[in-house]
């Protein structure tokens, strides 16, 4: 049963009294039964979010759906493991402090020494090696050594006779179970590591001690019923094992006011940070990281196709101005690939729209397709004639050989990896097109105007800055004022003589330094000259909005209302963002976000909203949909590491735009959900057409930038 908060969540109990015609909601995966809609709908939601916890491997931040099928292979996976060898296993897991790759080789080697009925290995026959299995295992009258009936096999692994061998005429050249078959089970049997700690449920079936070892109560304690390792004394431990490696120095530490000291040794290892990644190690001092989440990866197209899905979809809305194409969402493409019709109307309008540009560009598709008298208008019934014609131009022998089944009118039928293959070469071919370099080279030169644009705002803010920085110092002593101030005996005879008059004609520039507004005190030849009207005039000339108040409220609250800033701090935010903004729109390719330690890269696409996860080696995706998952994800990365520091400053520089697009497609989310169950709500006798069901809307593509 899947775990929310790390505990058991309690199904909801069938409505009693039901009746035989009553209309009822199932829920399909726990067979929950709700007579009212809000809370089926409600339950529904709470089983899609991804809060779930596999009670079995420990992985959270899993839809209810997902944690199940997690149970589920855990539990097949136990199975599988022989019997006889599945006690000293889990004997050696328990509360071991090794890495997993160190347990996986420790249990593989000790493994090799456990003989069980069934076990195929090497027995010696006339000075000779040759493959056999064990049936059975017997005693010797002594009672002191085993003995054991083995068939030998053939190269068929067909049993031909029987003998009976002693321990030493077995042979295993390999151990019984793979390291990685180990180390999956490994996982599959703990809920943490360091030290590692079975199932309690797993444990009990197999009479393994949950006691905690008495080397370890020192160095260990529980936490909501968890084991939690002791850092402190862990780094202790592994600087008395590394005594060359680490510097010892005297630490703070409260809990030792009860040994009557005020210091405990600690480790300061003289590293400079940031470093490469997989050099980091723990340290004492470090954060409580959060557990990172597993991305998701519920795709529709094979694993190996989601990097081609996602360049494809990529340049289509970065370029559908230039391509006569309106954008559409990454998951209608999705589906629309996936579809097995031919003419599904957002595929046929992507094609379309490459076809034209490249008809337009006059280059080698351009004189293939007059040379056969096409039509050049394309069209939902002629597409198919034109894809052949580009198919024959690239000469790709593995998408050539699917152009019979286009020609019969089946491009449906063709298999995900050859569409977005097609997709591919489209896009490239364009992208090497006249007229997308043009568009390409017309962009960076925008690009490079608003960066000049920028910087001489940068440079122009700079220097007046320092003008009237500069202008402030050196104002002229006279008429009783020394910088501004003025005198003591001054001051207070205009106190005693009008209490409100000297707030009334007197405010600070931004140092706090009081400016007479009278005439008789006014230490500038000119009202330009006066630093308050400067203040006006370069105000006014930038739009601001400053002001000079000259109400006759408190001295004190006067002053701090009056601290005018030279330069408005938020119009200088507003055209940082402005610039931001416009250059983001005049992007040529959406870079990644950055890489883990692992060197998995994350990419963020402002028109999707989901922060996708690619792995090293490109075999693998997935993705991050909300913003729990985000802020966990965060909260994982290690700022040591040269690699993760650079990821977190930039999804904490885009964070407020991230969760913006992840909370809008929440939202879509949960509407579409609510519209597929108004669809399902009707009744036989006023069934929904398929146009009106969200998840179906690729069908109902129109491309409103078409041209005629």
């Amino acid at each position: 049963m899947p775990l929310l908060k790390r505990k058991p969540f309690p199904l909801a109990d069938s409505p009693k009294d039901l009746e035989n015609h009553e209309l009822v909601y199932q829920v399909r995966f726990t067979k929950e039964v709700f007579r009212d809609y809000s809370e089926y709908l409600s339950r529904i939601n709470l089983y899609r979010r991804r809060v779930w916890m596999c009670k079995f491997t420990g992985k959270s931040n899993l839809t209810y759906e997902e944690a199940l099928v997690s149970e589920k292979c855990a539990a097949e996976k136990v199975q599988q493991f022989p019997k006889d060898l599945i006690v000293p296993a889990l004997q050696i897991i328990q509360y071991s402090m090794l890495s997993l790759k160190d347990l996986a080789d420790t249990i593989a080697v000790k493994l090799q020494e456990f003989l069980f009925v069934g076990t195929e290995l090497y027995g010696r026959r006339e000075d000779q090696i040759y493959p056999c299995k064990i049936v059975k295992v017997l005693e010797n009258d002594a009672g002191d050594e085993l003995q054991y009936e083995v068939v030998w096999l053939d190269k068929n692994k067909k049993v031909t006779e029987t003998a009976l061998l002693n321990v030493e005429d077995l042979v295993q050249k390999k151990p019984p179970l793979s390291r990685r078959f180990l180390k999956s089970f490994i996982r599959e049997s703990t809920y943490r590591s360091a030290p590692w700690v079975l199932h309690d449920k797993l444990a009990q079936n197999h009479g393994i001690s949950t006691d905690l070892p008495q080397e370890l109560r020192s160095k260990a304690f529980f936490r909501d019923g968890l084991l939690v390792c002791n850092k402190k004394r862990k780094t202790n431990d592994m600087e008395a094992s590394n005594p060359g490696k680490c510097k010892r120095r005297d630490r703070a530490n409260g809990s030792t006011a009860e040994n009557g000291a005020n210091k405990a040794e600690g480790l300061d290892e003289d590293i400079k940070y940031p470093i490469d990644d997989l050099l980091v190690q723990p340290g004492v001092d470090d954060p409580v990281f959060s557990e990172r989440p597993s991305p998701s990866r519920e795709f529709k197209v094979p694993m190996n196709c989601v990097g081609d899905l996602l360049m494809v979809w990529d340049v289509c809305s970065s370029f559908s101005r230039l391509l006569n194409l309106w954008p559409f969402s990454l998951d209608d493409l999705e589906r629309a690939i996936y579809h097995k019709e031919s003419n599904v109307p957002l595929l046929v309008e992507a094609h379309s729209a490459y076809f034209r540009l490249l008809l337009k560009d006059n280059g080698e598709y351009s004189s293939l397709v007059e040379g056969k008298k096409r039509k050049m208008k394309i069209t939902l019934v002629n597409w198919t004639e034109y894809l052949c014609d580009f198919l024959e131009m690239i000469g790709n022998p593995k998408l050539c050989a699917n152009t019979a089944t286009i020609k019969r009118g089946h491009y449906g039928l063709l298999d995900t990896h050859v569409k977005l293959g097609i997709l591919c070469e489209l896009v490239n071919h364009s992208l090497e097109s006249n007229i997308f370099r043009e568009k390409l080279d017309e962009i960076i030169e925008q690009r490079q105007a608003l960066g000049a644009t920028r910087r001489g705002e940068a440079l122009e803010e700079g220097r007046k800055r320092r003008e009237e920085k500069e202008r402030l110092k050196s104002e002229p002593m006279s008429n009783g004022h020394v910088n501004g101030h003025l005198t003591d005996p001054e001051k207070s005879e205009i106190s005693k003589s009008d209490p409100g008059r000297r707030c009334k004609d007197s405010s600070k520039n931004r140092n706090g330094v009081v400016i007479s507004t009278q005439n008789g005190l006014s230490p500038v030849k000119s009202e330009d000259d006066h630093p308050i009207a400067y203040l006006k005039k370069m105000a006014k000339k930038r739009n601001s909005d400053v002001t000079v108040s000259t109400s006759t409220n408190s001295p004190k609250k006067e002053a701090k209302d009056h601290r005018m800033e030279f330069l408005d701090k938020n119009t200088i935010k507003e055209r940082r963002e402005y610039y931001e903004r416009e250059l983001e729109k005049r992007s040529i390719k959406t870079n990644p976000l950055g890489k883990d330690r692992n060197h998995n890269r994350y990419w963020w696409f402002r028109r999707d909203g989901r922060i996708f996860v690619e792995s090293s080696d490109s075999k693998e995706w997935g993705y991050y949909s909300s913003i729990e998952e985000l802020d966990a994800f965060i909260g994982s990365l290690n700022c040591k590491g040269e690699r993760e520091r650079e990821l977190g400053k930039h999804l904490e520089k885009s964070y407020r735009r991230i969760c913006v697009e992840l909370n809008k497609r929440s939202k879509d989310i949960t509407n579409q959900i609510a519209a597929e169950e108004a669809v399902l709500r009707r009744s036989t006798r006023v069934r929904a057409p398929p146009r009106e069901n969200p998840a179906t809307a690729y069908l109902r593509y129109v491309n409103r930038w078409k041209e005629d």
